[in-house]
Formats: C-alpha cells, structure tokens, sequence
C-alpha cells in the first residue's frame, strides 16, 4: 500500500493527536483509506496493550495480498455493482488467510494488523477486512451492514444485495455468498428485521473505532487506548458521522461518563440522541440504545428512569421471534434480572430500614429517583423485577425463552 504525499506527511505519528489528525484528513476524503487507517489502529492498539515489538513492512503487505490473490478480469461487471461471486472470492481470500486454528473471541485481533502479522481475525473483523479488501479493488459499492450482534456486507445498485462473510457466535458455519433474506424474514435480532445498519465509508471508519479494545488483561484498560477512541469517536459524532450509528453513539456516551471532557455534550443528551436516532433511522428494532441508557441511569442510581429504559428494550424485544443465535441478548436480559434489579432491590432496602443503613444513614443515599418527591419503595422494585423476567427465572426453560414471556412491560 503506497502512500500518497498527502498521507505521508502524517508519518511517522506522535502520539494520539498525530492519529486524530490522520482520521481527520482521511475523513475529509469520499473514499477514506480502510486498510491504512484499520493498521494505523491496530498497531497502536498492538504496541500499547499487546506487545511493544515493532514489525517491519506491514502496509503494503495487505494490498499485496488482496491484488495478488483476486483477478478482476475473470469477473465481468454486467451492471452498476459488483457481483455476487466477485464479493465471494474476496471472502474466500480474507477467509483462506487466517489461521486454521484459534481462540475466535479472544482481545486484541480485530484489525487487519491482526490479519497481517498474526493471521487472525474475530467474527466482526472478517466481515470489515472484505470490505477493507473490496475497496482496495476499487469496488466502491461493497459497504459493510451491522446488526447489533453480527455483521455482513452489502454491494449492488443502492446497497439491495447481501452477503454473509464471516461466522456468528461459537459457530463456524460457512454461510458464505447466502444473502440475509432468510433471517430477515424470521424476524429474529440477529437480522433486526431488515432495520441494520448500512455503513457508508465513515461509518465503517465508525466501526473500526468502536471495536479498539483497550484491555491490558481481565482487571485494567489502557488510559491511552480508551483517550484515543473518545478522541476519534467526538472527531466522528461532530462531523456528524454517527447520526445513523445509535451504538457507536452510546460507547461515546459511556466513555464521557467515566471520564468527560470539559465543554463536551452531556453522557445523557447522547444517549438520548442514541434512542432518537434508532427510532428515526431504524424503526425503534434496536435494543442497545435502551441497555446503554439504563446502565448509565443505573451507575447514577436514577432508579426509576433506568427500570423505564429496560422496559422499553423488553418492549421492543418481544416483538422478536425466538433464536438460538440471539442468545447474546437473552444472556443480557438474564443479568438485569437476576442480579442488577435484586442489586438495586438490596440497596432500597437497605435504605429503607432504620439505623445506620436507613434515613440519614450510610445507605440513605445510594438510590436516587429520578425526580425529586417522588418516591419507590421495594415492593415496587420487586414487581418490576417480575415484570422483566416474567413469572419465572428468565431462562429457566425452553417455554420461558419467548419474548411474550420473559419481557413484559415494566411501568
């Protein structure tokens, strides 16, 4: 991968401004460089939470390798997009790239640094490298399409046609080249019935941001790597980039509640544009918006407000057939009702009883409606506990699985 005089001269990079400033000449570009700005991350990512051994020749490695392994003329363009076999062989050569054998949801192997240097790739990072590859061809109309859970890639006149590339979940199902039609038609999450998102080019340089884990192991994240990303993310949400990306708005969100940035949007005001945005843009199919602003009423212990919000993403749940491979969001909806709302039960009680947990004492203050007079006592909690995982444990069965039984409405 050469590079143009105009990106040469952000090299070599000093420290997190040099690669916000690189976002940001890139972003100013129709065609933002996938491949250049998913290493320039993943190095970063690689040097500061991984290892600090420097490995040479890694840019020109990838579009050496997609420009060797893929022969456009065996591929005739008969229409204004790109085939279904053309985007097929790019899968296959991402796919026949990585190693045979390894830990798929382990940190650290998103990026195409990753597929250069380890040849290894997570579910996600599979389905951005055929995009990342597909640009690099100079096949402008194959776009990423995210779900809230999985990921796939569009391509043809206006994005129409479909194409699954990678795996899902513990899975290893090839699925390659099939379209998504089946799953949308299901009506399950994995697929939210048509309403995903399709990525324009900042929108996957959204995405590549997003998914920078800043983990150094089970216990610590990197303080460079989480100010990087809340960098990058204010860089996209002030261009306006994420109007249409509710998640990537709500990992902003989070990431100012831990540590804001003076003279920035409130947490909440994002995370309410989360919501909007997921209305508008998305028919109300999506239910992290709702998660992401429950768990931030949650962490300020506005107790009403956030049980509000889990009930309005168990409302928009039960509209949803029951999947297996939605597990991932029965597992979410398990936990608030198996330990965050009985931890929140705790916590009023121990507010409520005299002495040193009750009024003016220690625990007086550790649950905070959300408007002053107003007031909940336990018993209250404990039936909106019910209403969330219904009358019995939220999994407990396989009858307890559909989403009439196990989300209710809560308020």
């Amino acid at each position: 991968m050469g590079l143009h005089s105009a990106q040469k001269k952000h090299f070599p990079l000093r420290g997190i401004d040099g690669v916000v400033q690189l976002f940001d000449a890139e972003l100013r570009k129709s065609e933002p460089d996938l491949a250049l700005l998913s290493l320039v991350l993943g190095f970063v990512e690689h040097f500061l939470a991984v290892n600090r051994v420097i490995p040479i020749n890694v840019p020109g490695r990838f579009t050496a390798q997609i420009r060797g392994a893929v022969d456009l003329s065996q591929y005739r363009r008969t229409g204004p997009g790109s085939s279904r076999e053309l985007v097929k062989k790019v899968s296959d050569v991402i796919w026949n790239s990585l190693s045979r054998s390894y830990f798929k949801d382990r940190a650290h192997i998103q990026s195409l640094f990753s597929l250069i240097t380890g040849t290894k790739l997570d579910s996600s990072g599979v389905a951005f490298a055929v995009v990342a590859a597909c640009q690099v061809l100079g096949l402008k109309d194959v776009h990423l399409a995210l779900s809230e859970d999985h990921a796939w890639v569009i391509f043809g006149k206006n994005g129409e046609e479909t194409a699954e590339v990678t795996w899902h979940g513990k899975g290893n199902e090839d699925r390659r080249g099939q379209t998504v039609t089946a799953g949308v038609n299901e009506k399950s999450w994995l697929y939210l019935k048509g309403s995903y998102m399709k990525c324009d080019r900042s929108m996957e340089v959204a995405f590549m941001v997003c998914a920078i884990n800043p983990s150094l192991d089970l216990h610590t994240d990197s303080s460079e790597l989480l100010q990087l990303q809340q960098k990058l993310l204010w860089l996209l949400y002030e261009r306006g980039d994420l109007d249409r990306y509710p998640m990537a708005m709500g990992t902003l969100a989070d990431l100012e509640d831990q540590d804001p940035i003076p003279g920035k949007e409130s947490p909440l005001r994002i995370h309410l544009k989360a919501v909007g945005s997921a209305q508008k843009h998305y028919n109300n199919e999506h239910i992290y918006p709702y998660m992401y602003l429950a768990g931030f009423h949650y962490r300020h212990r506005n107790v009403q407000e956030a049980l509000k919000s889990w009930a309005e993403a168990a409302q928009v749940m039960q509209e949803y057939n029951y999947f297996r491979e939605d597990e991932e969001i029965y597992k979410e909806f398990f936990d608030i009702a198996n330990d965050v709302i009985p931890t929140l039960l705790k916590e009023t009680a121990a507010a409520e009883s005299p002495g040193e947990g009750g009024e003016g004492g220690e625990g007086a203050d550790k649950v905070r409606l959300s408007s002053p007079g107003e007031s909940m006592n336990s018993g209250q909690l404990m039936s909106a506990q019910g209403a969330v995982c219904g009358d019995g444990a939220l999994l407990g069965a396989p009858q307890c699985c559909e989403p009439a039984t196990i989300l209710t409405q809560v308020l």
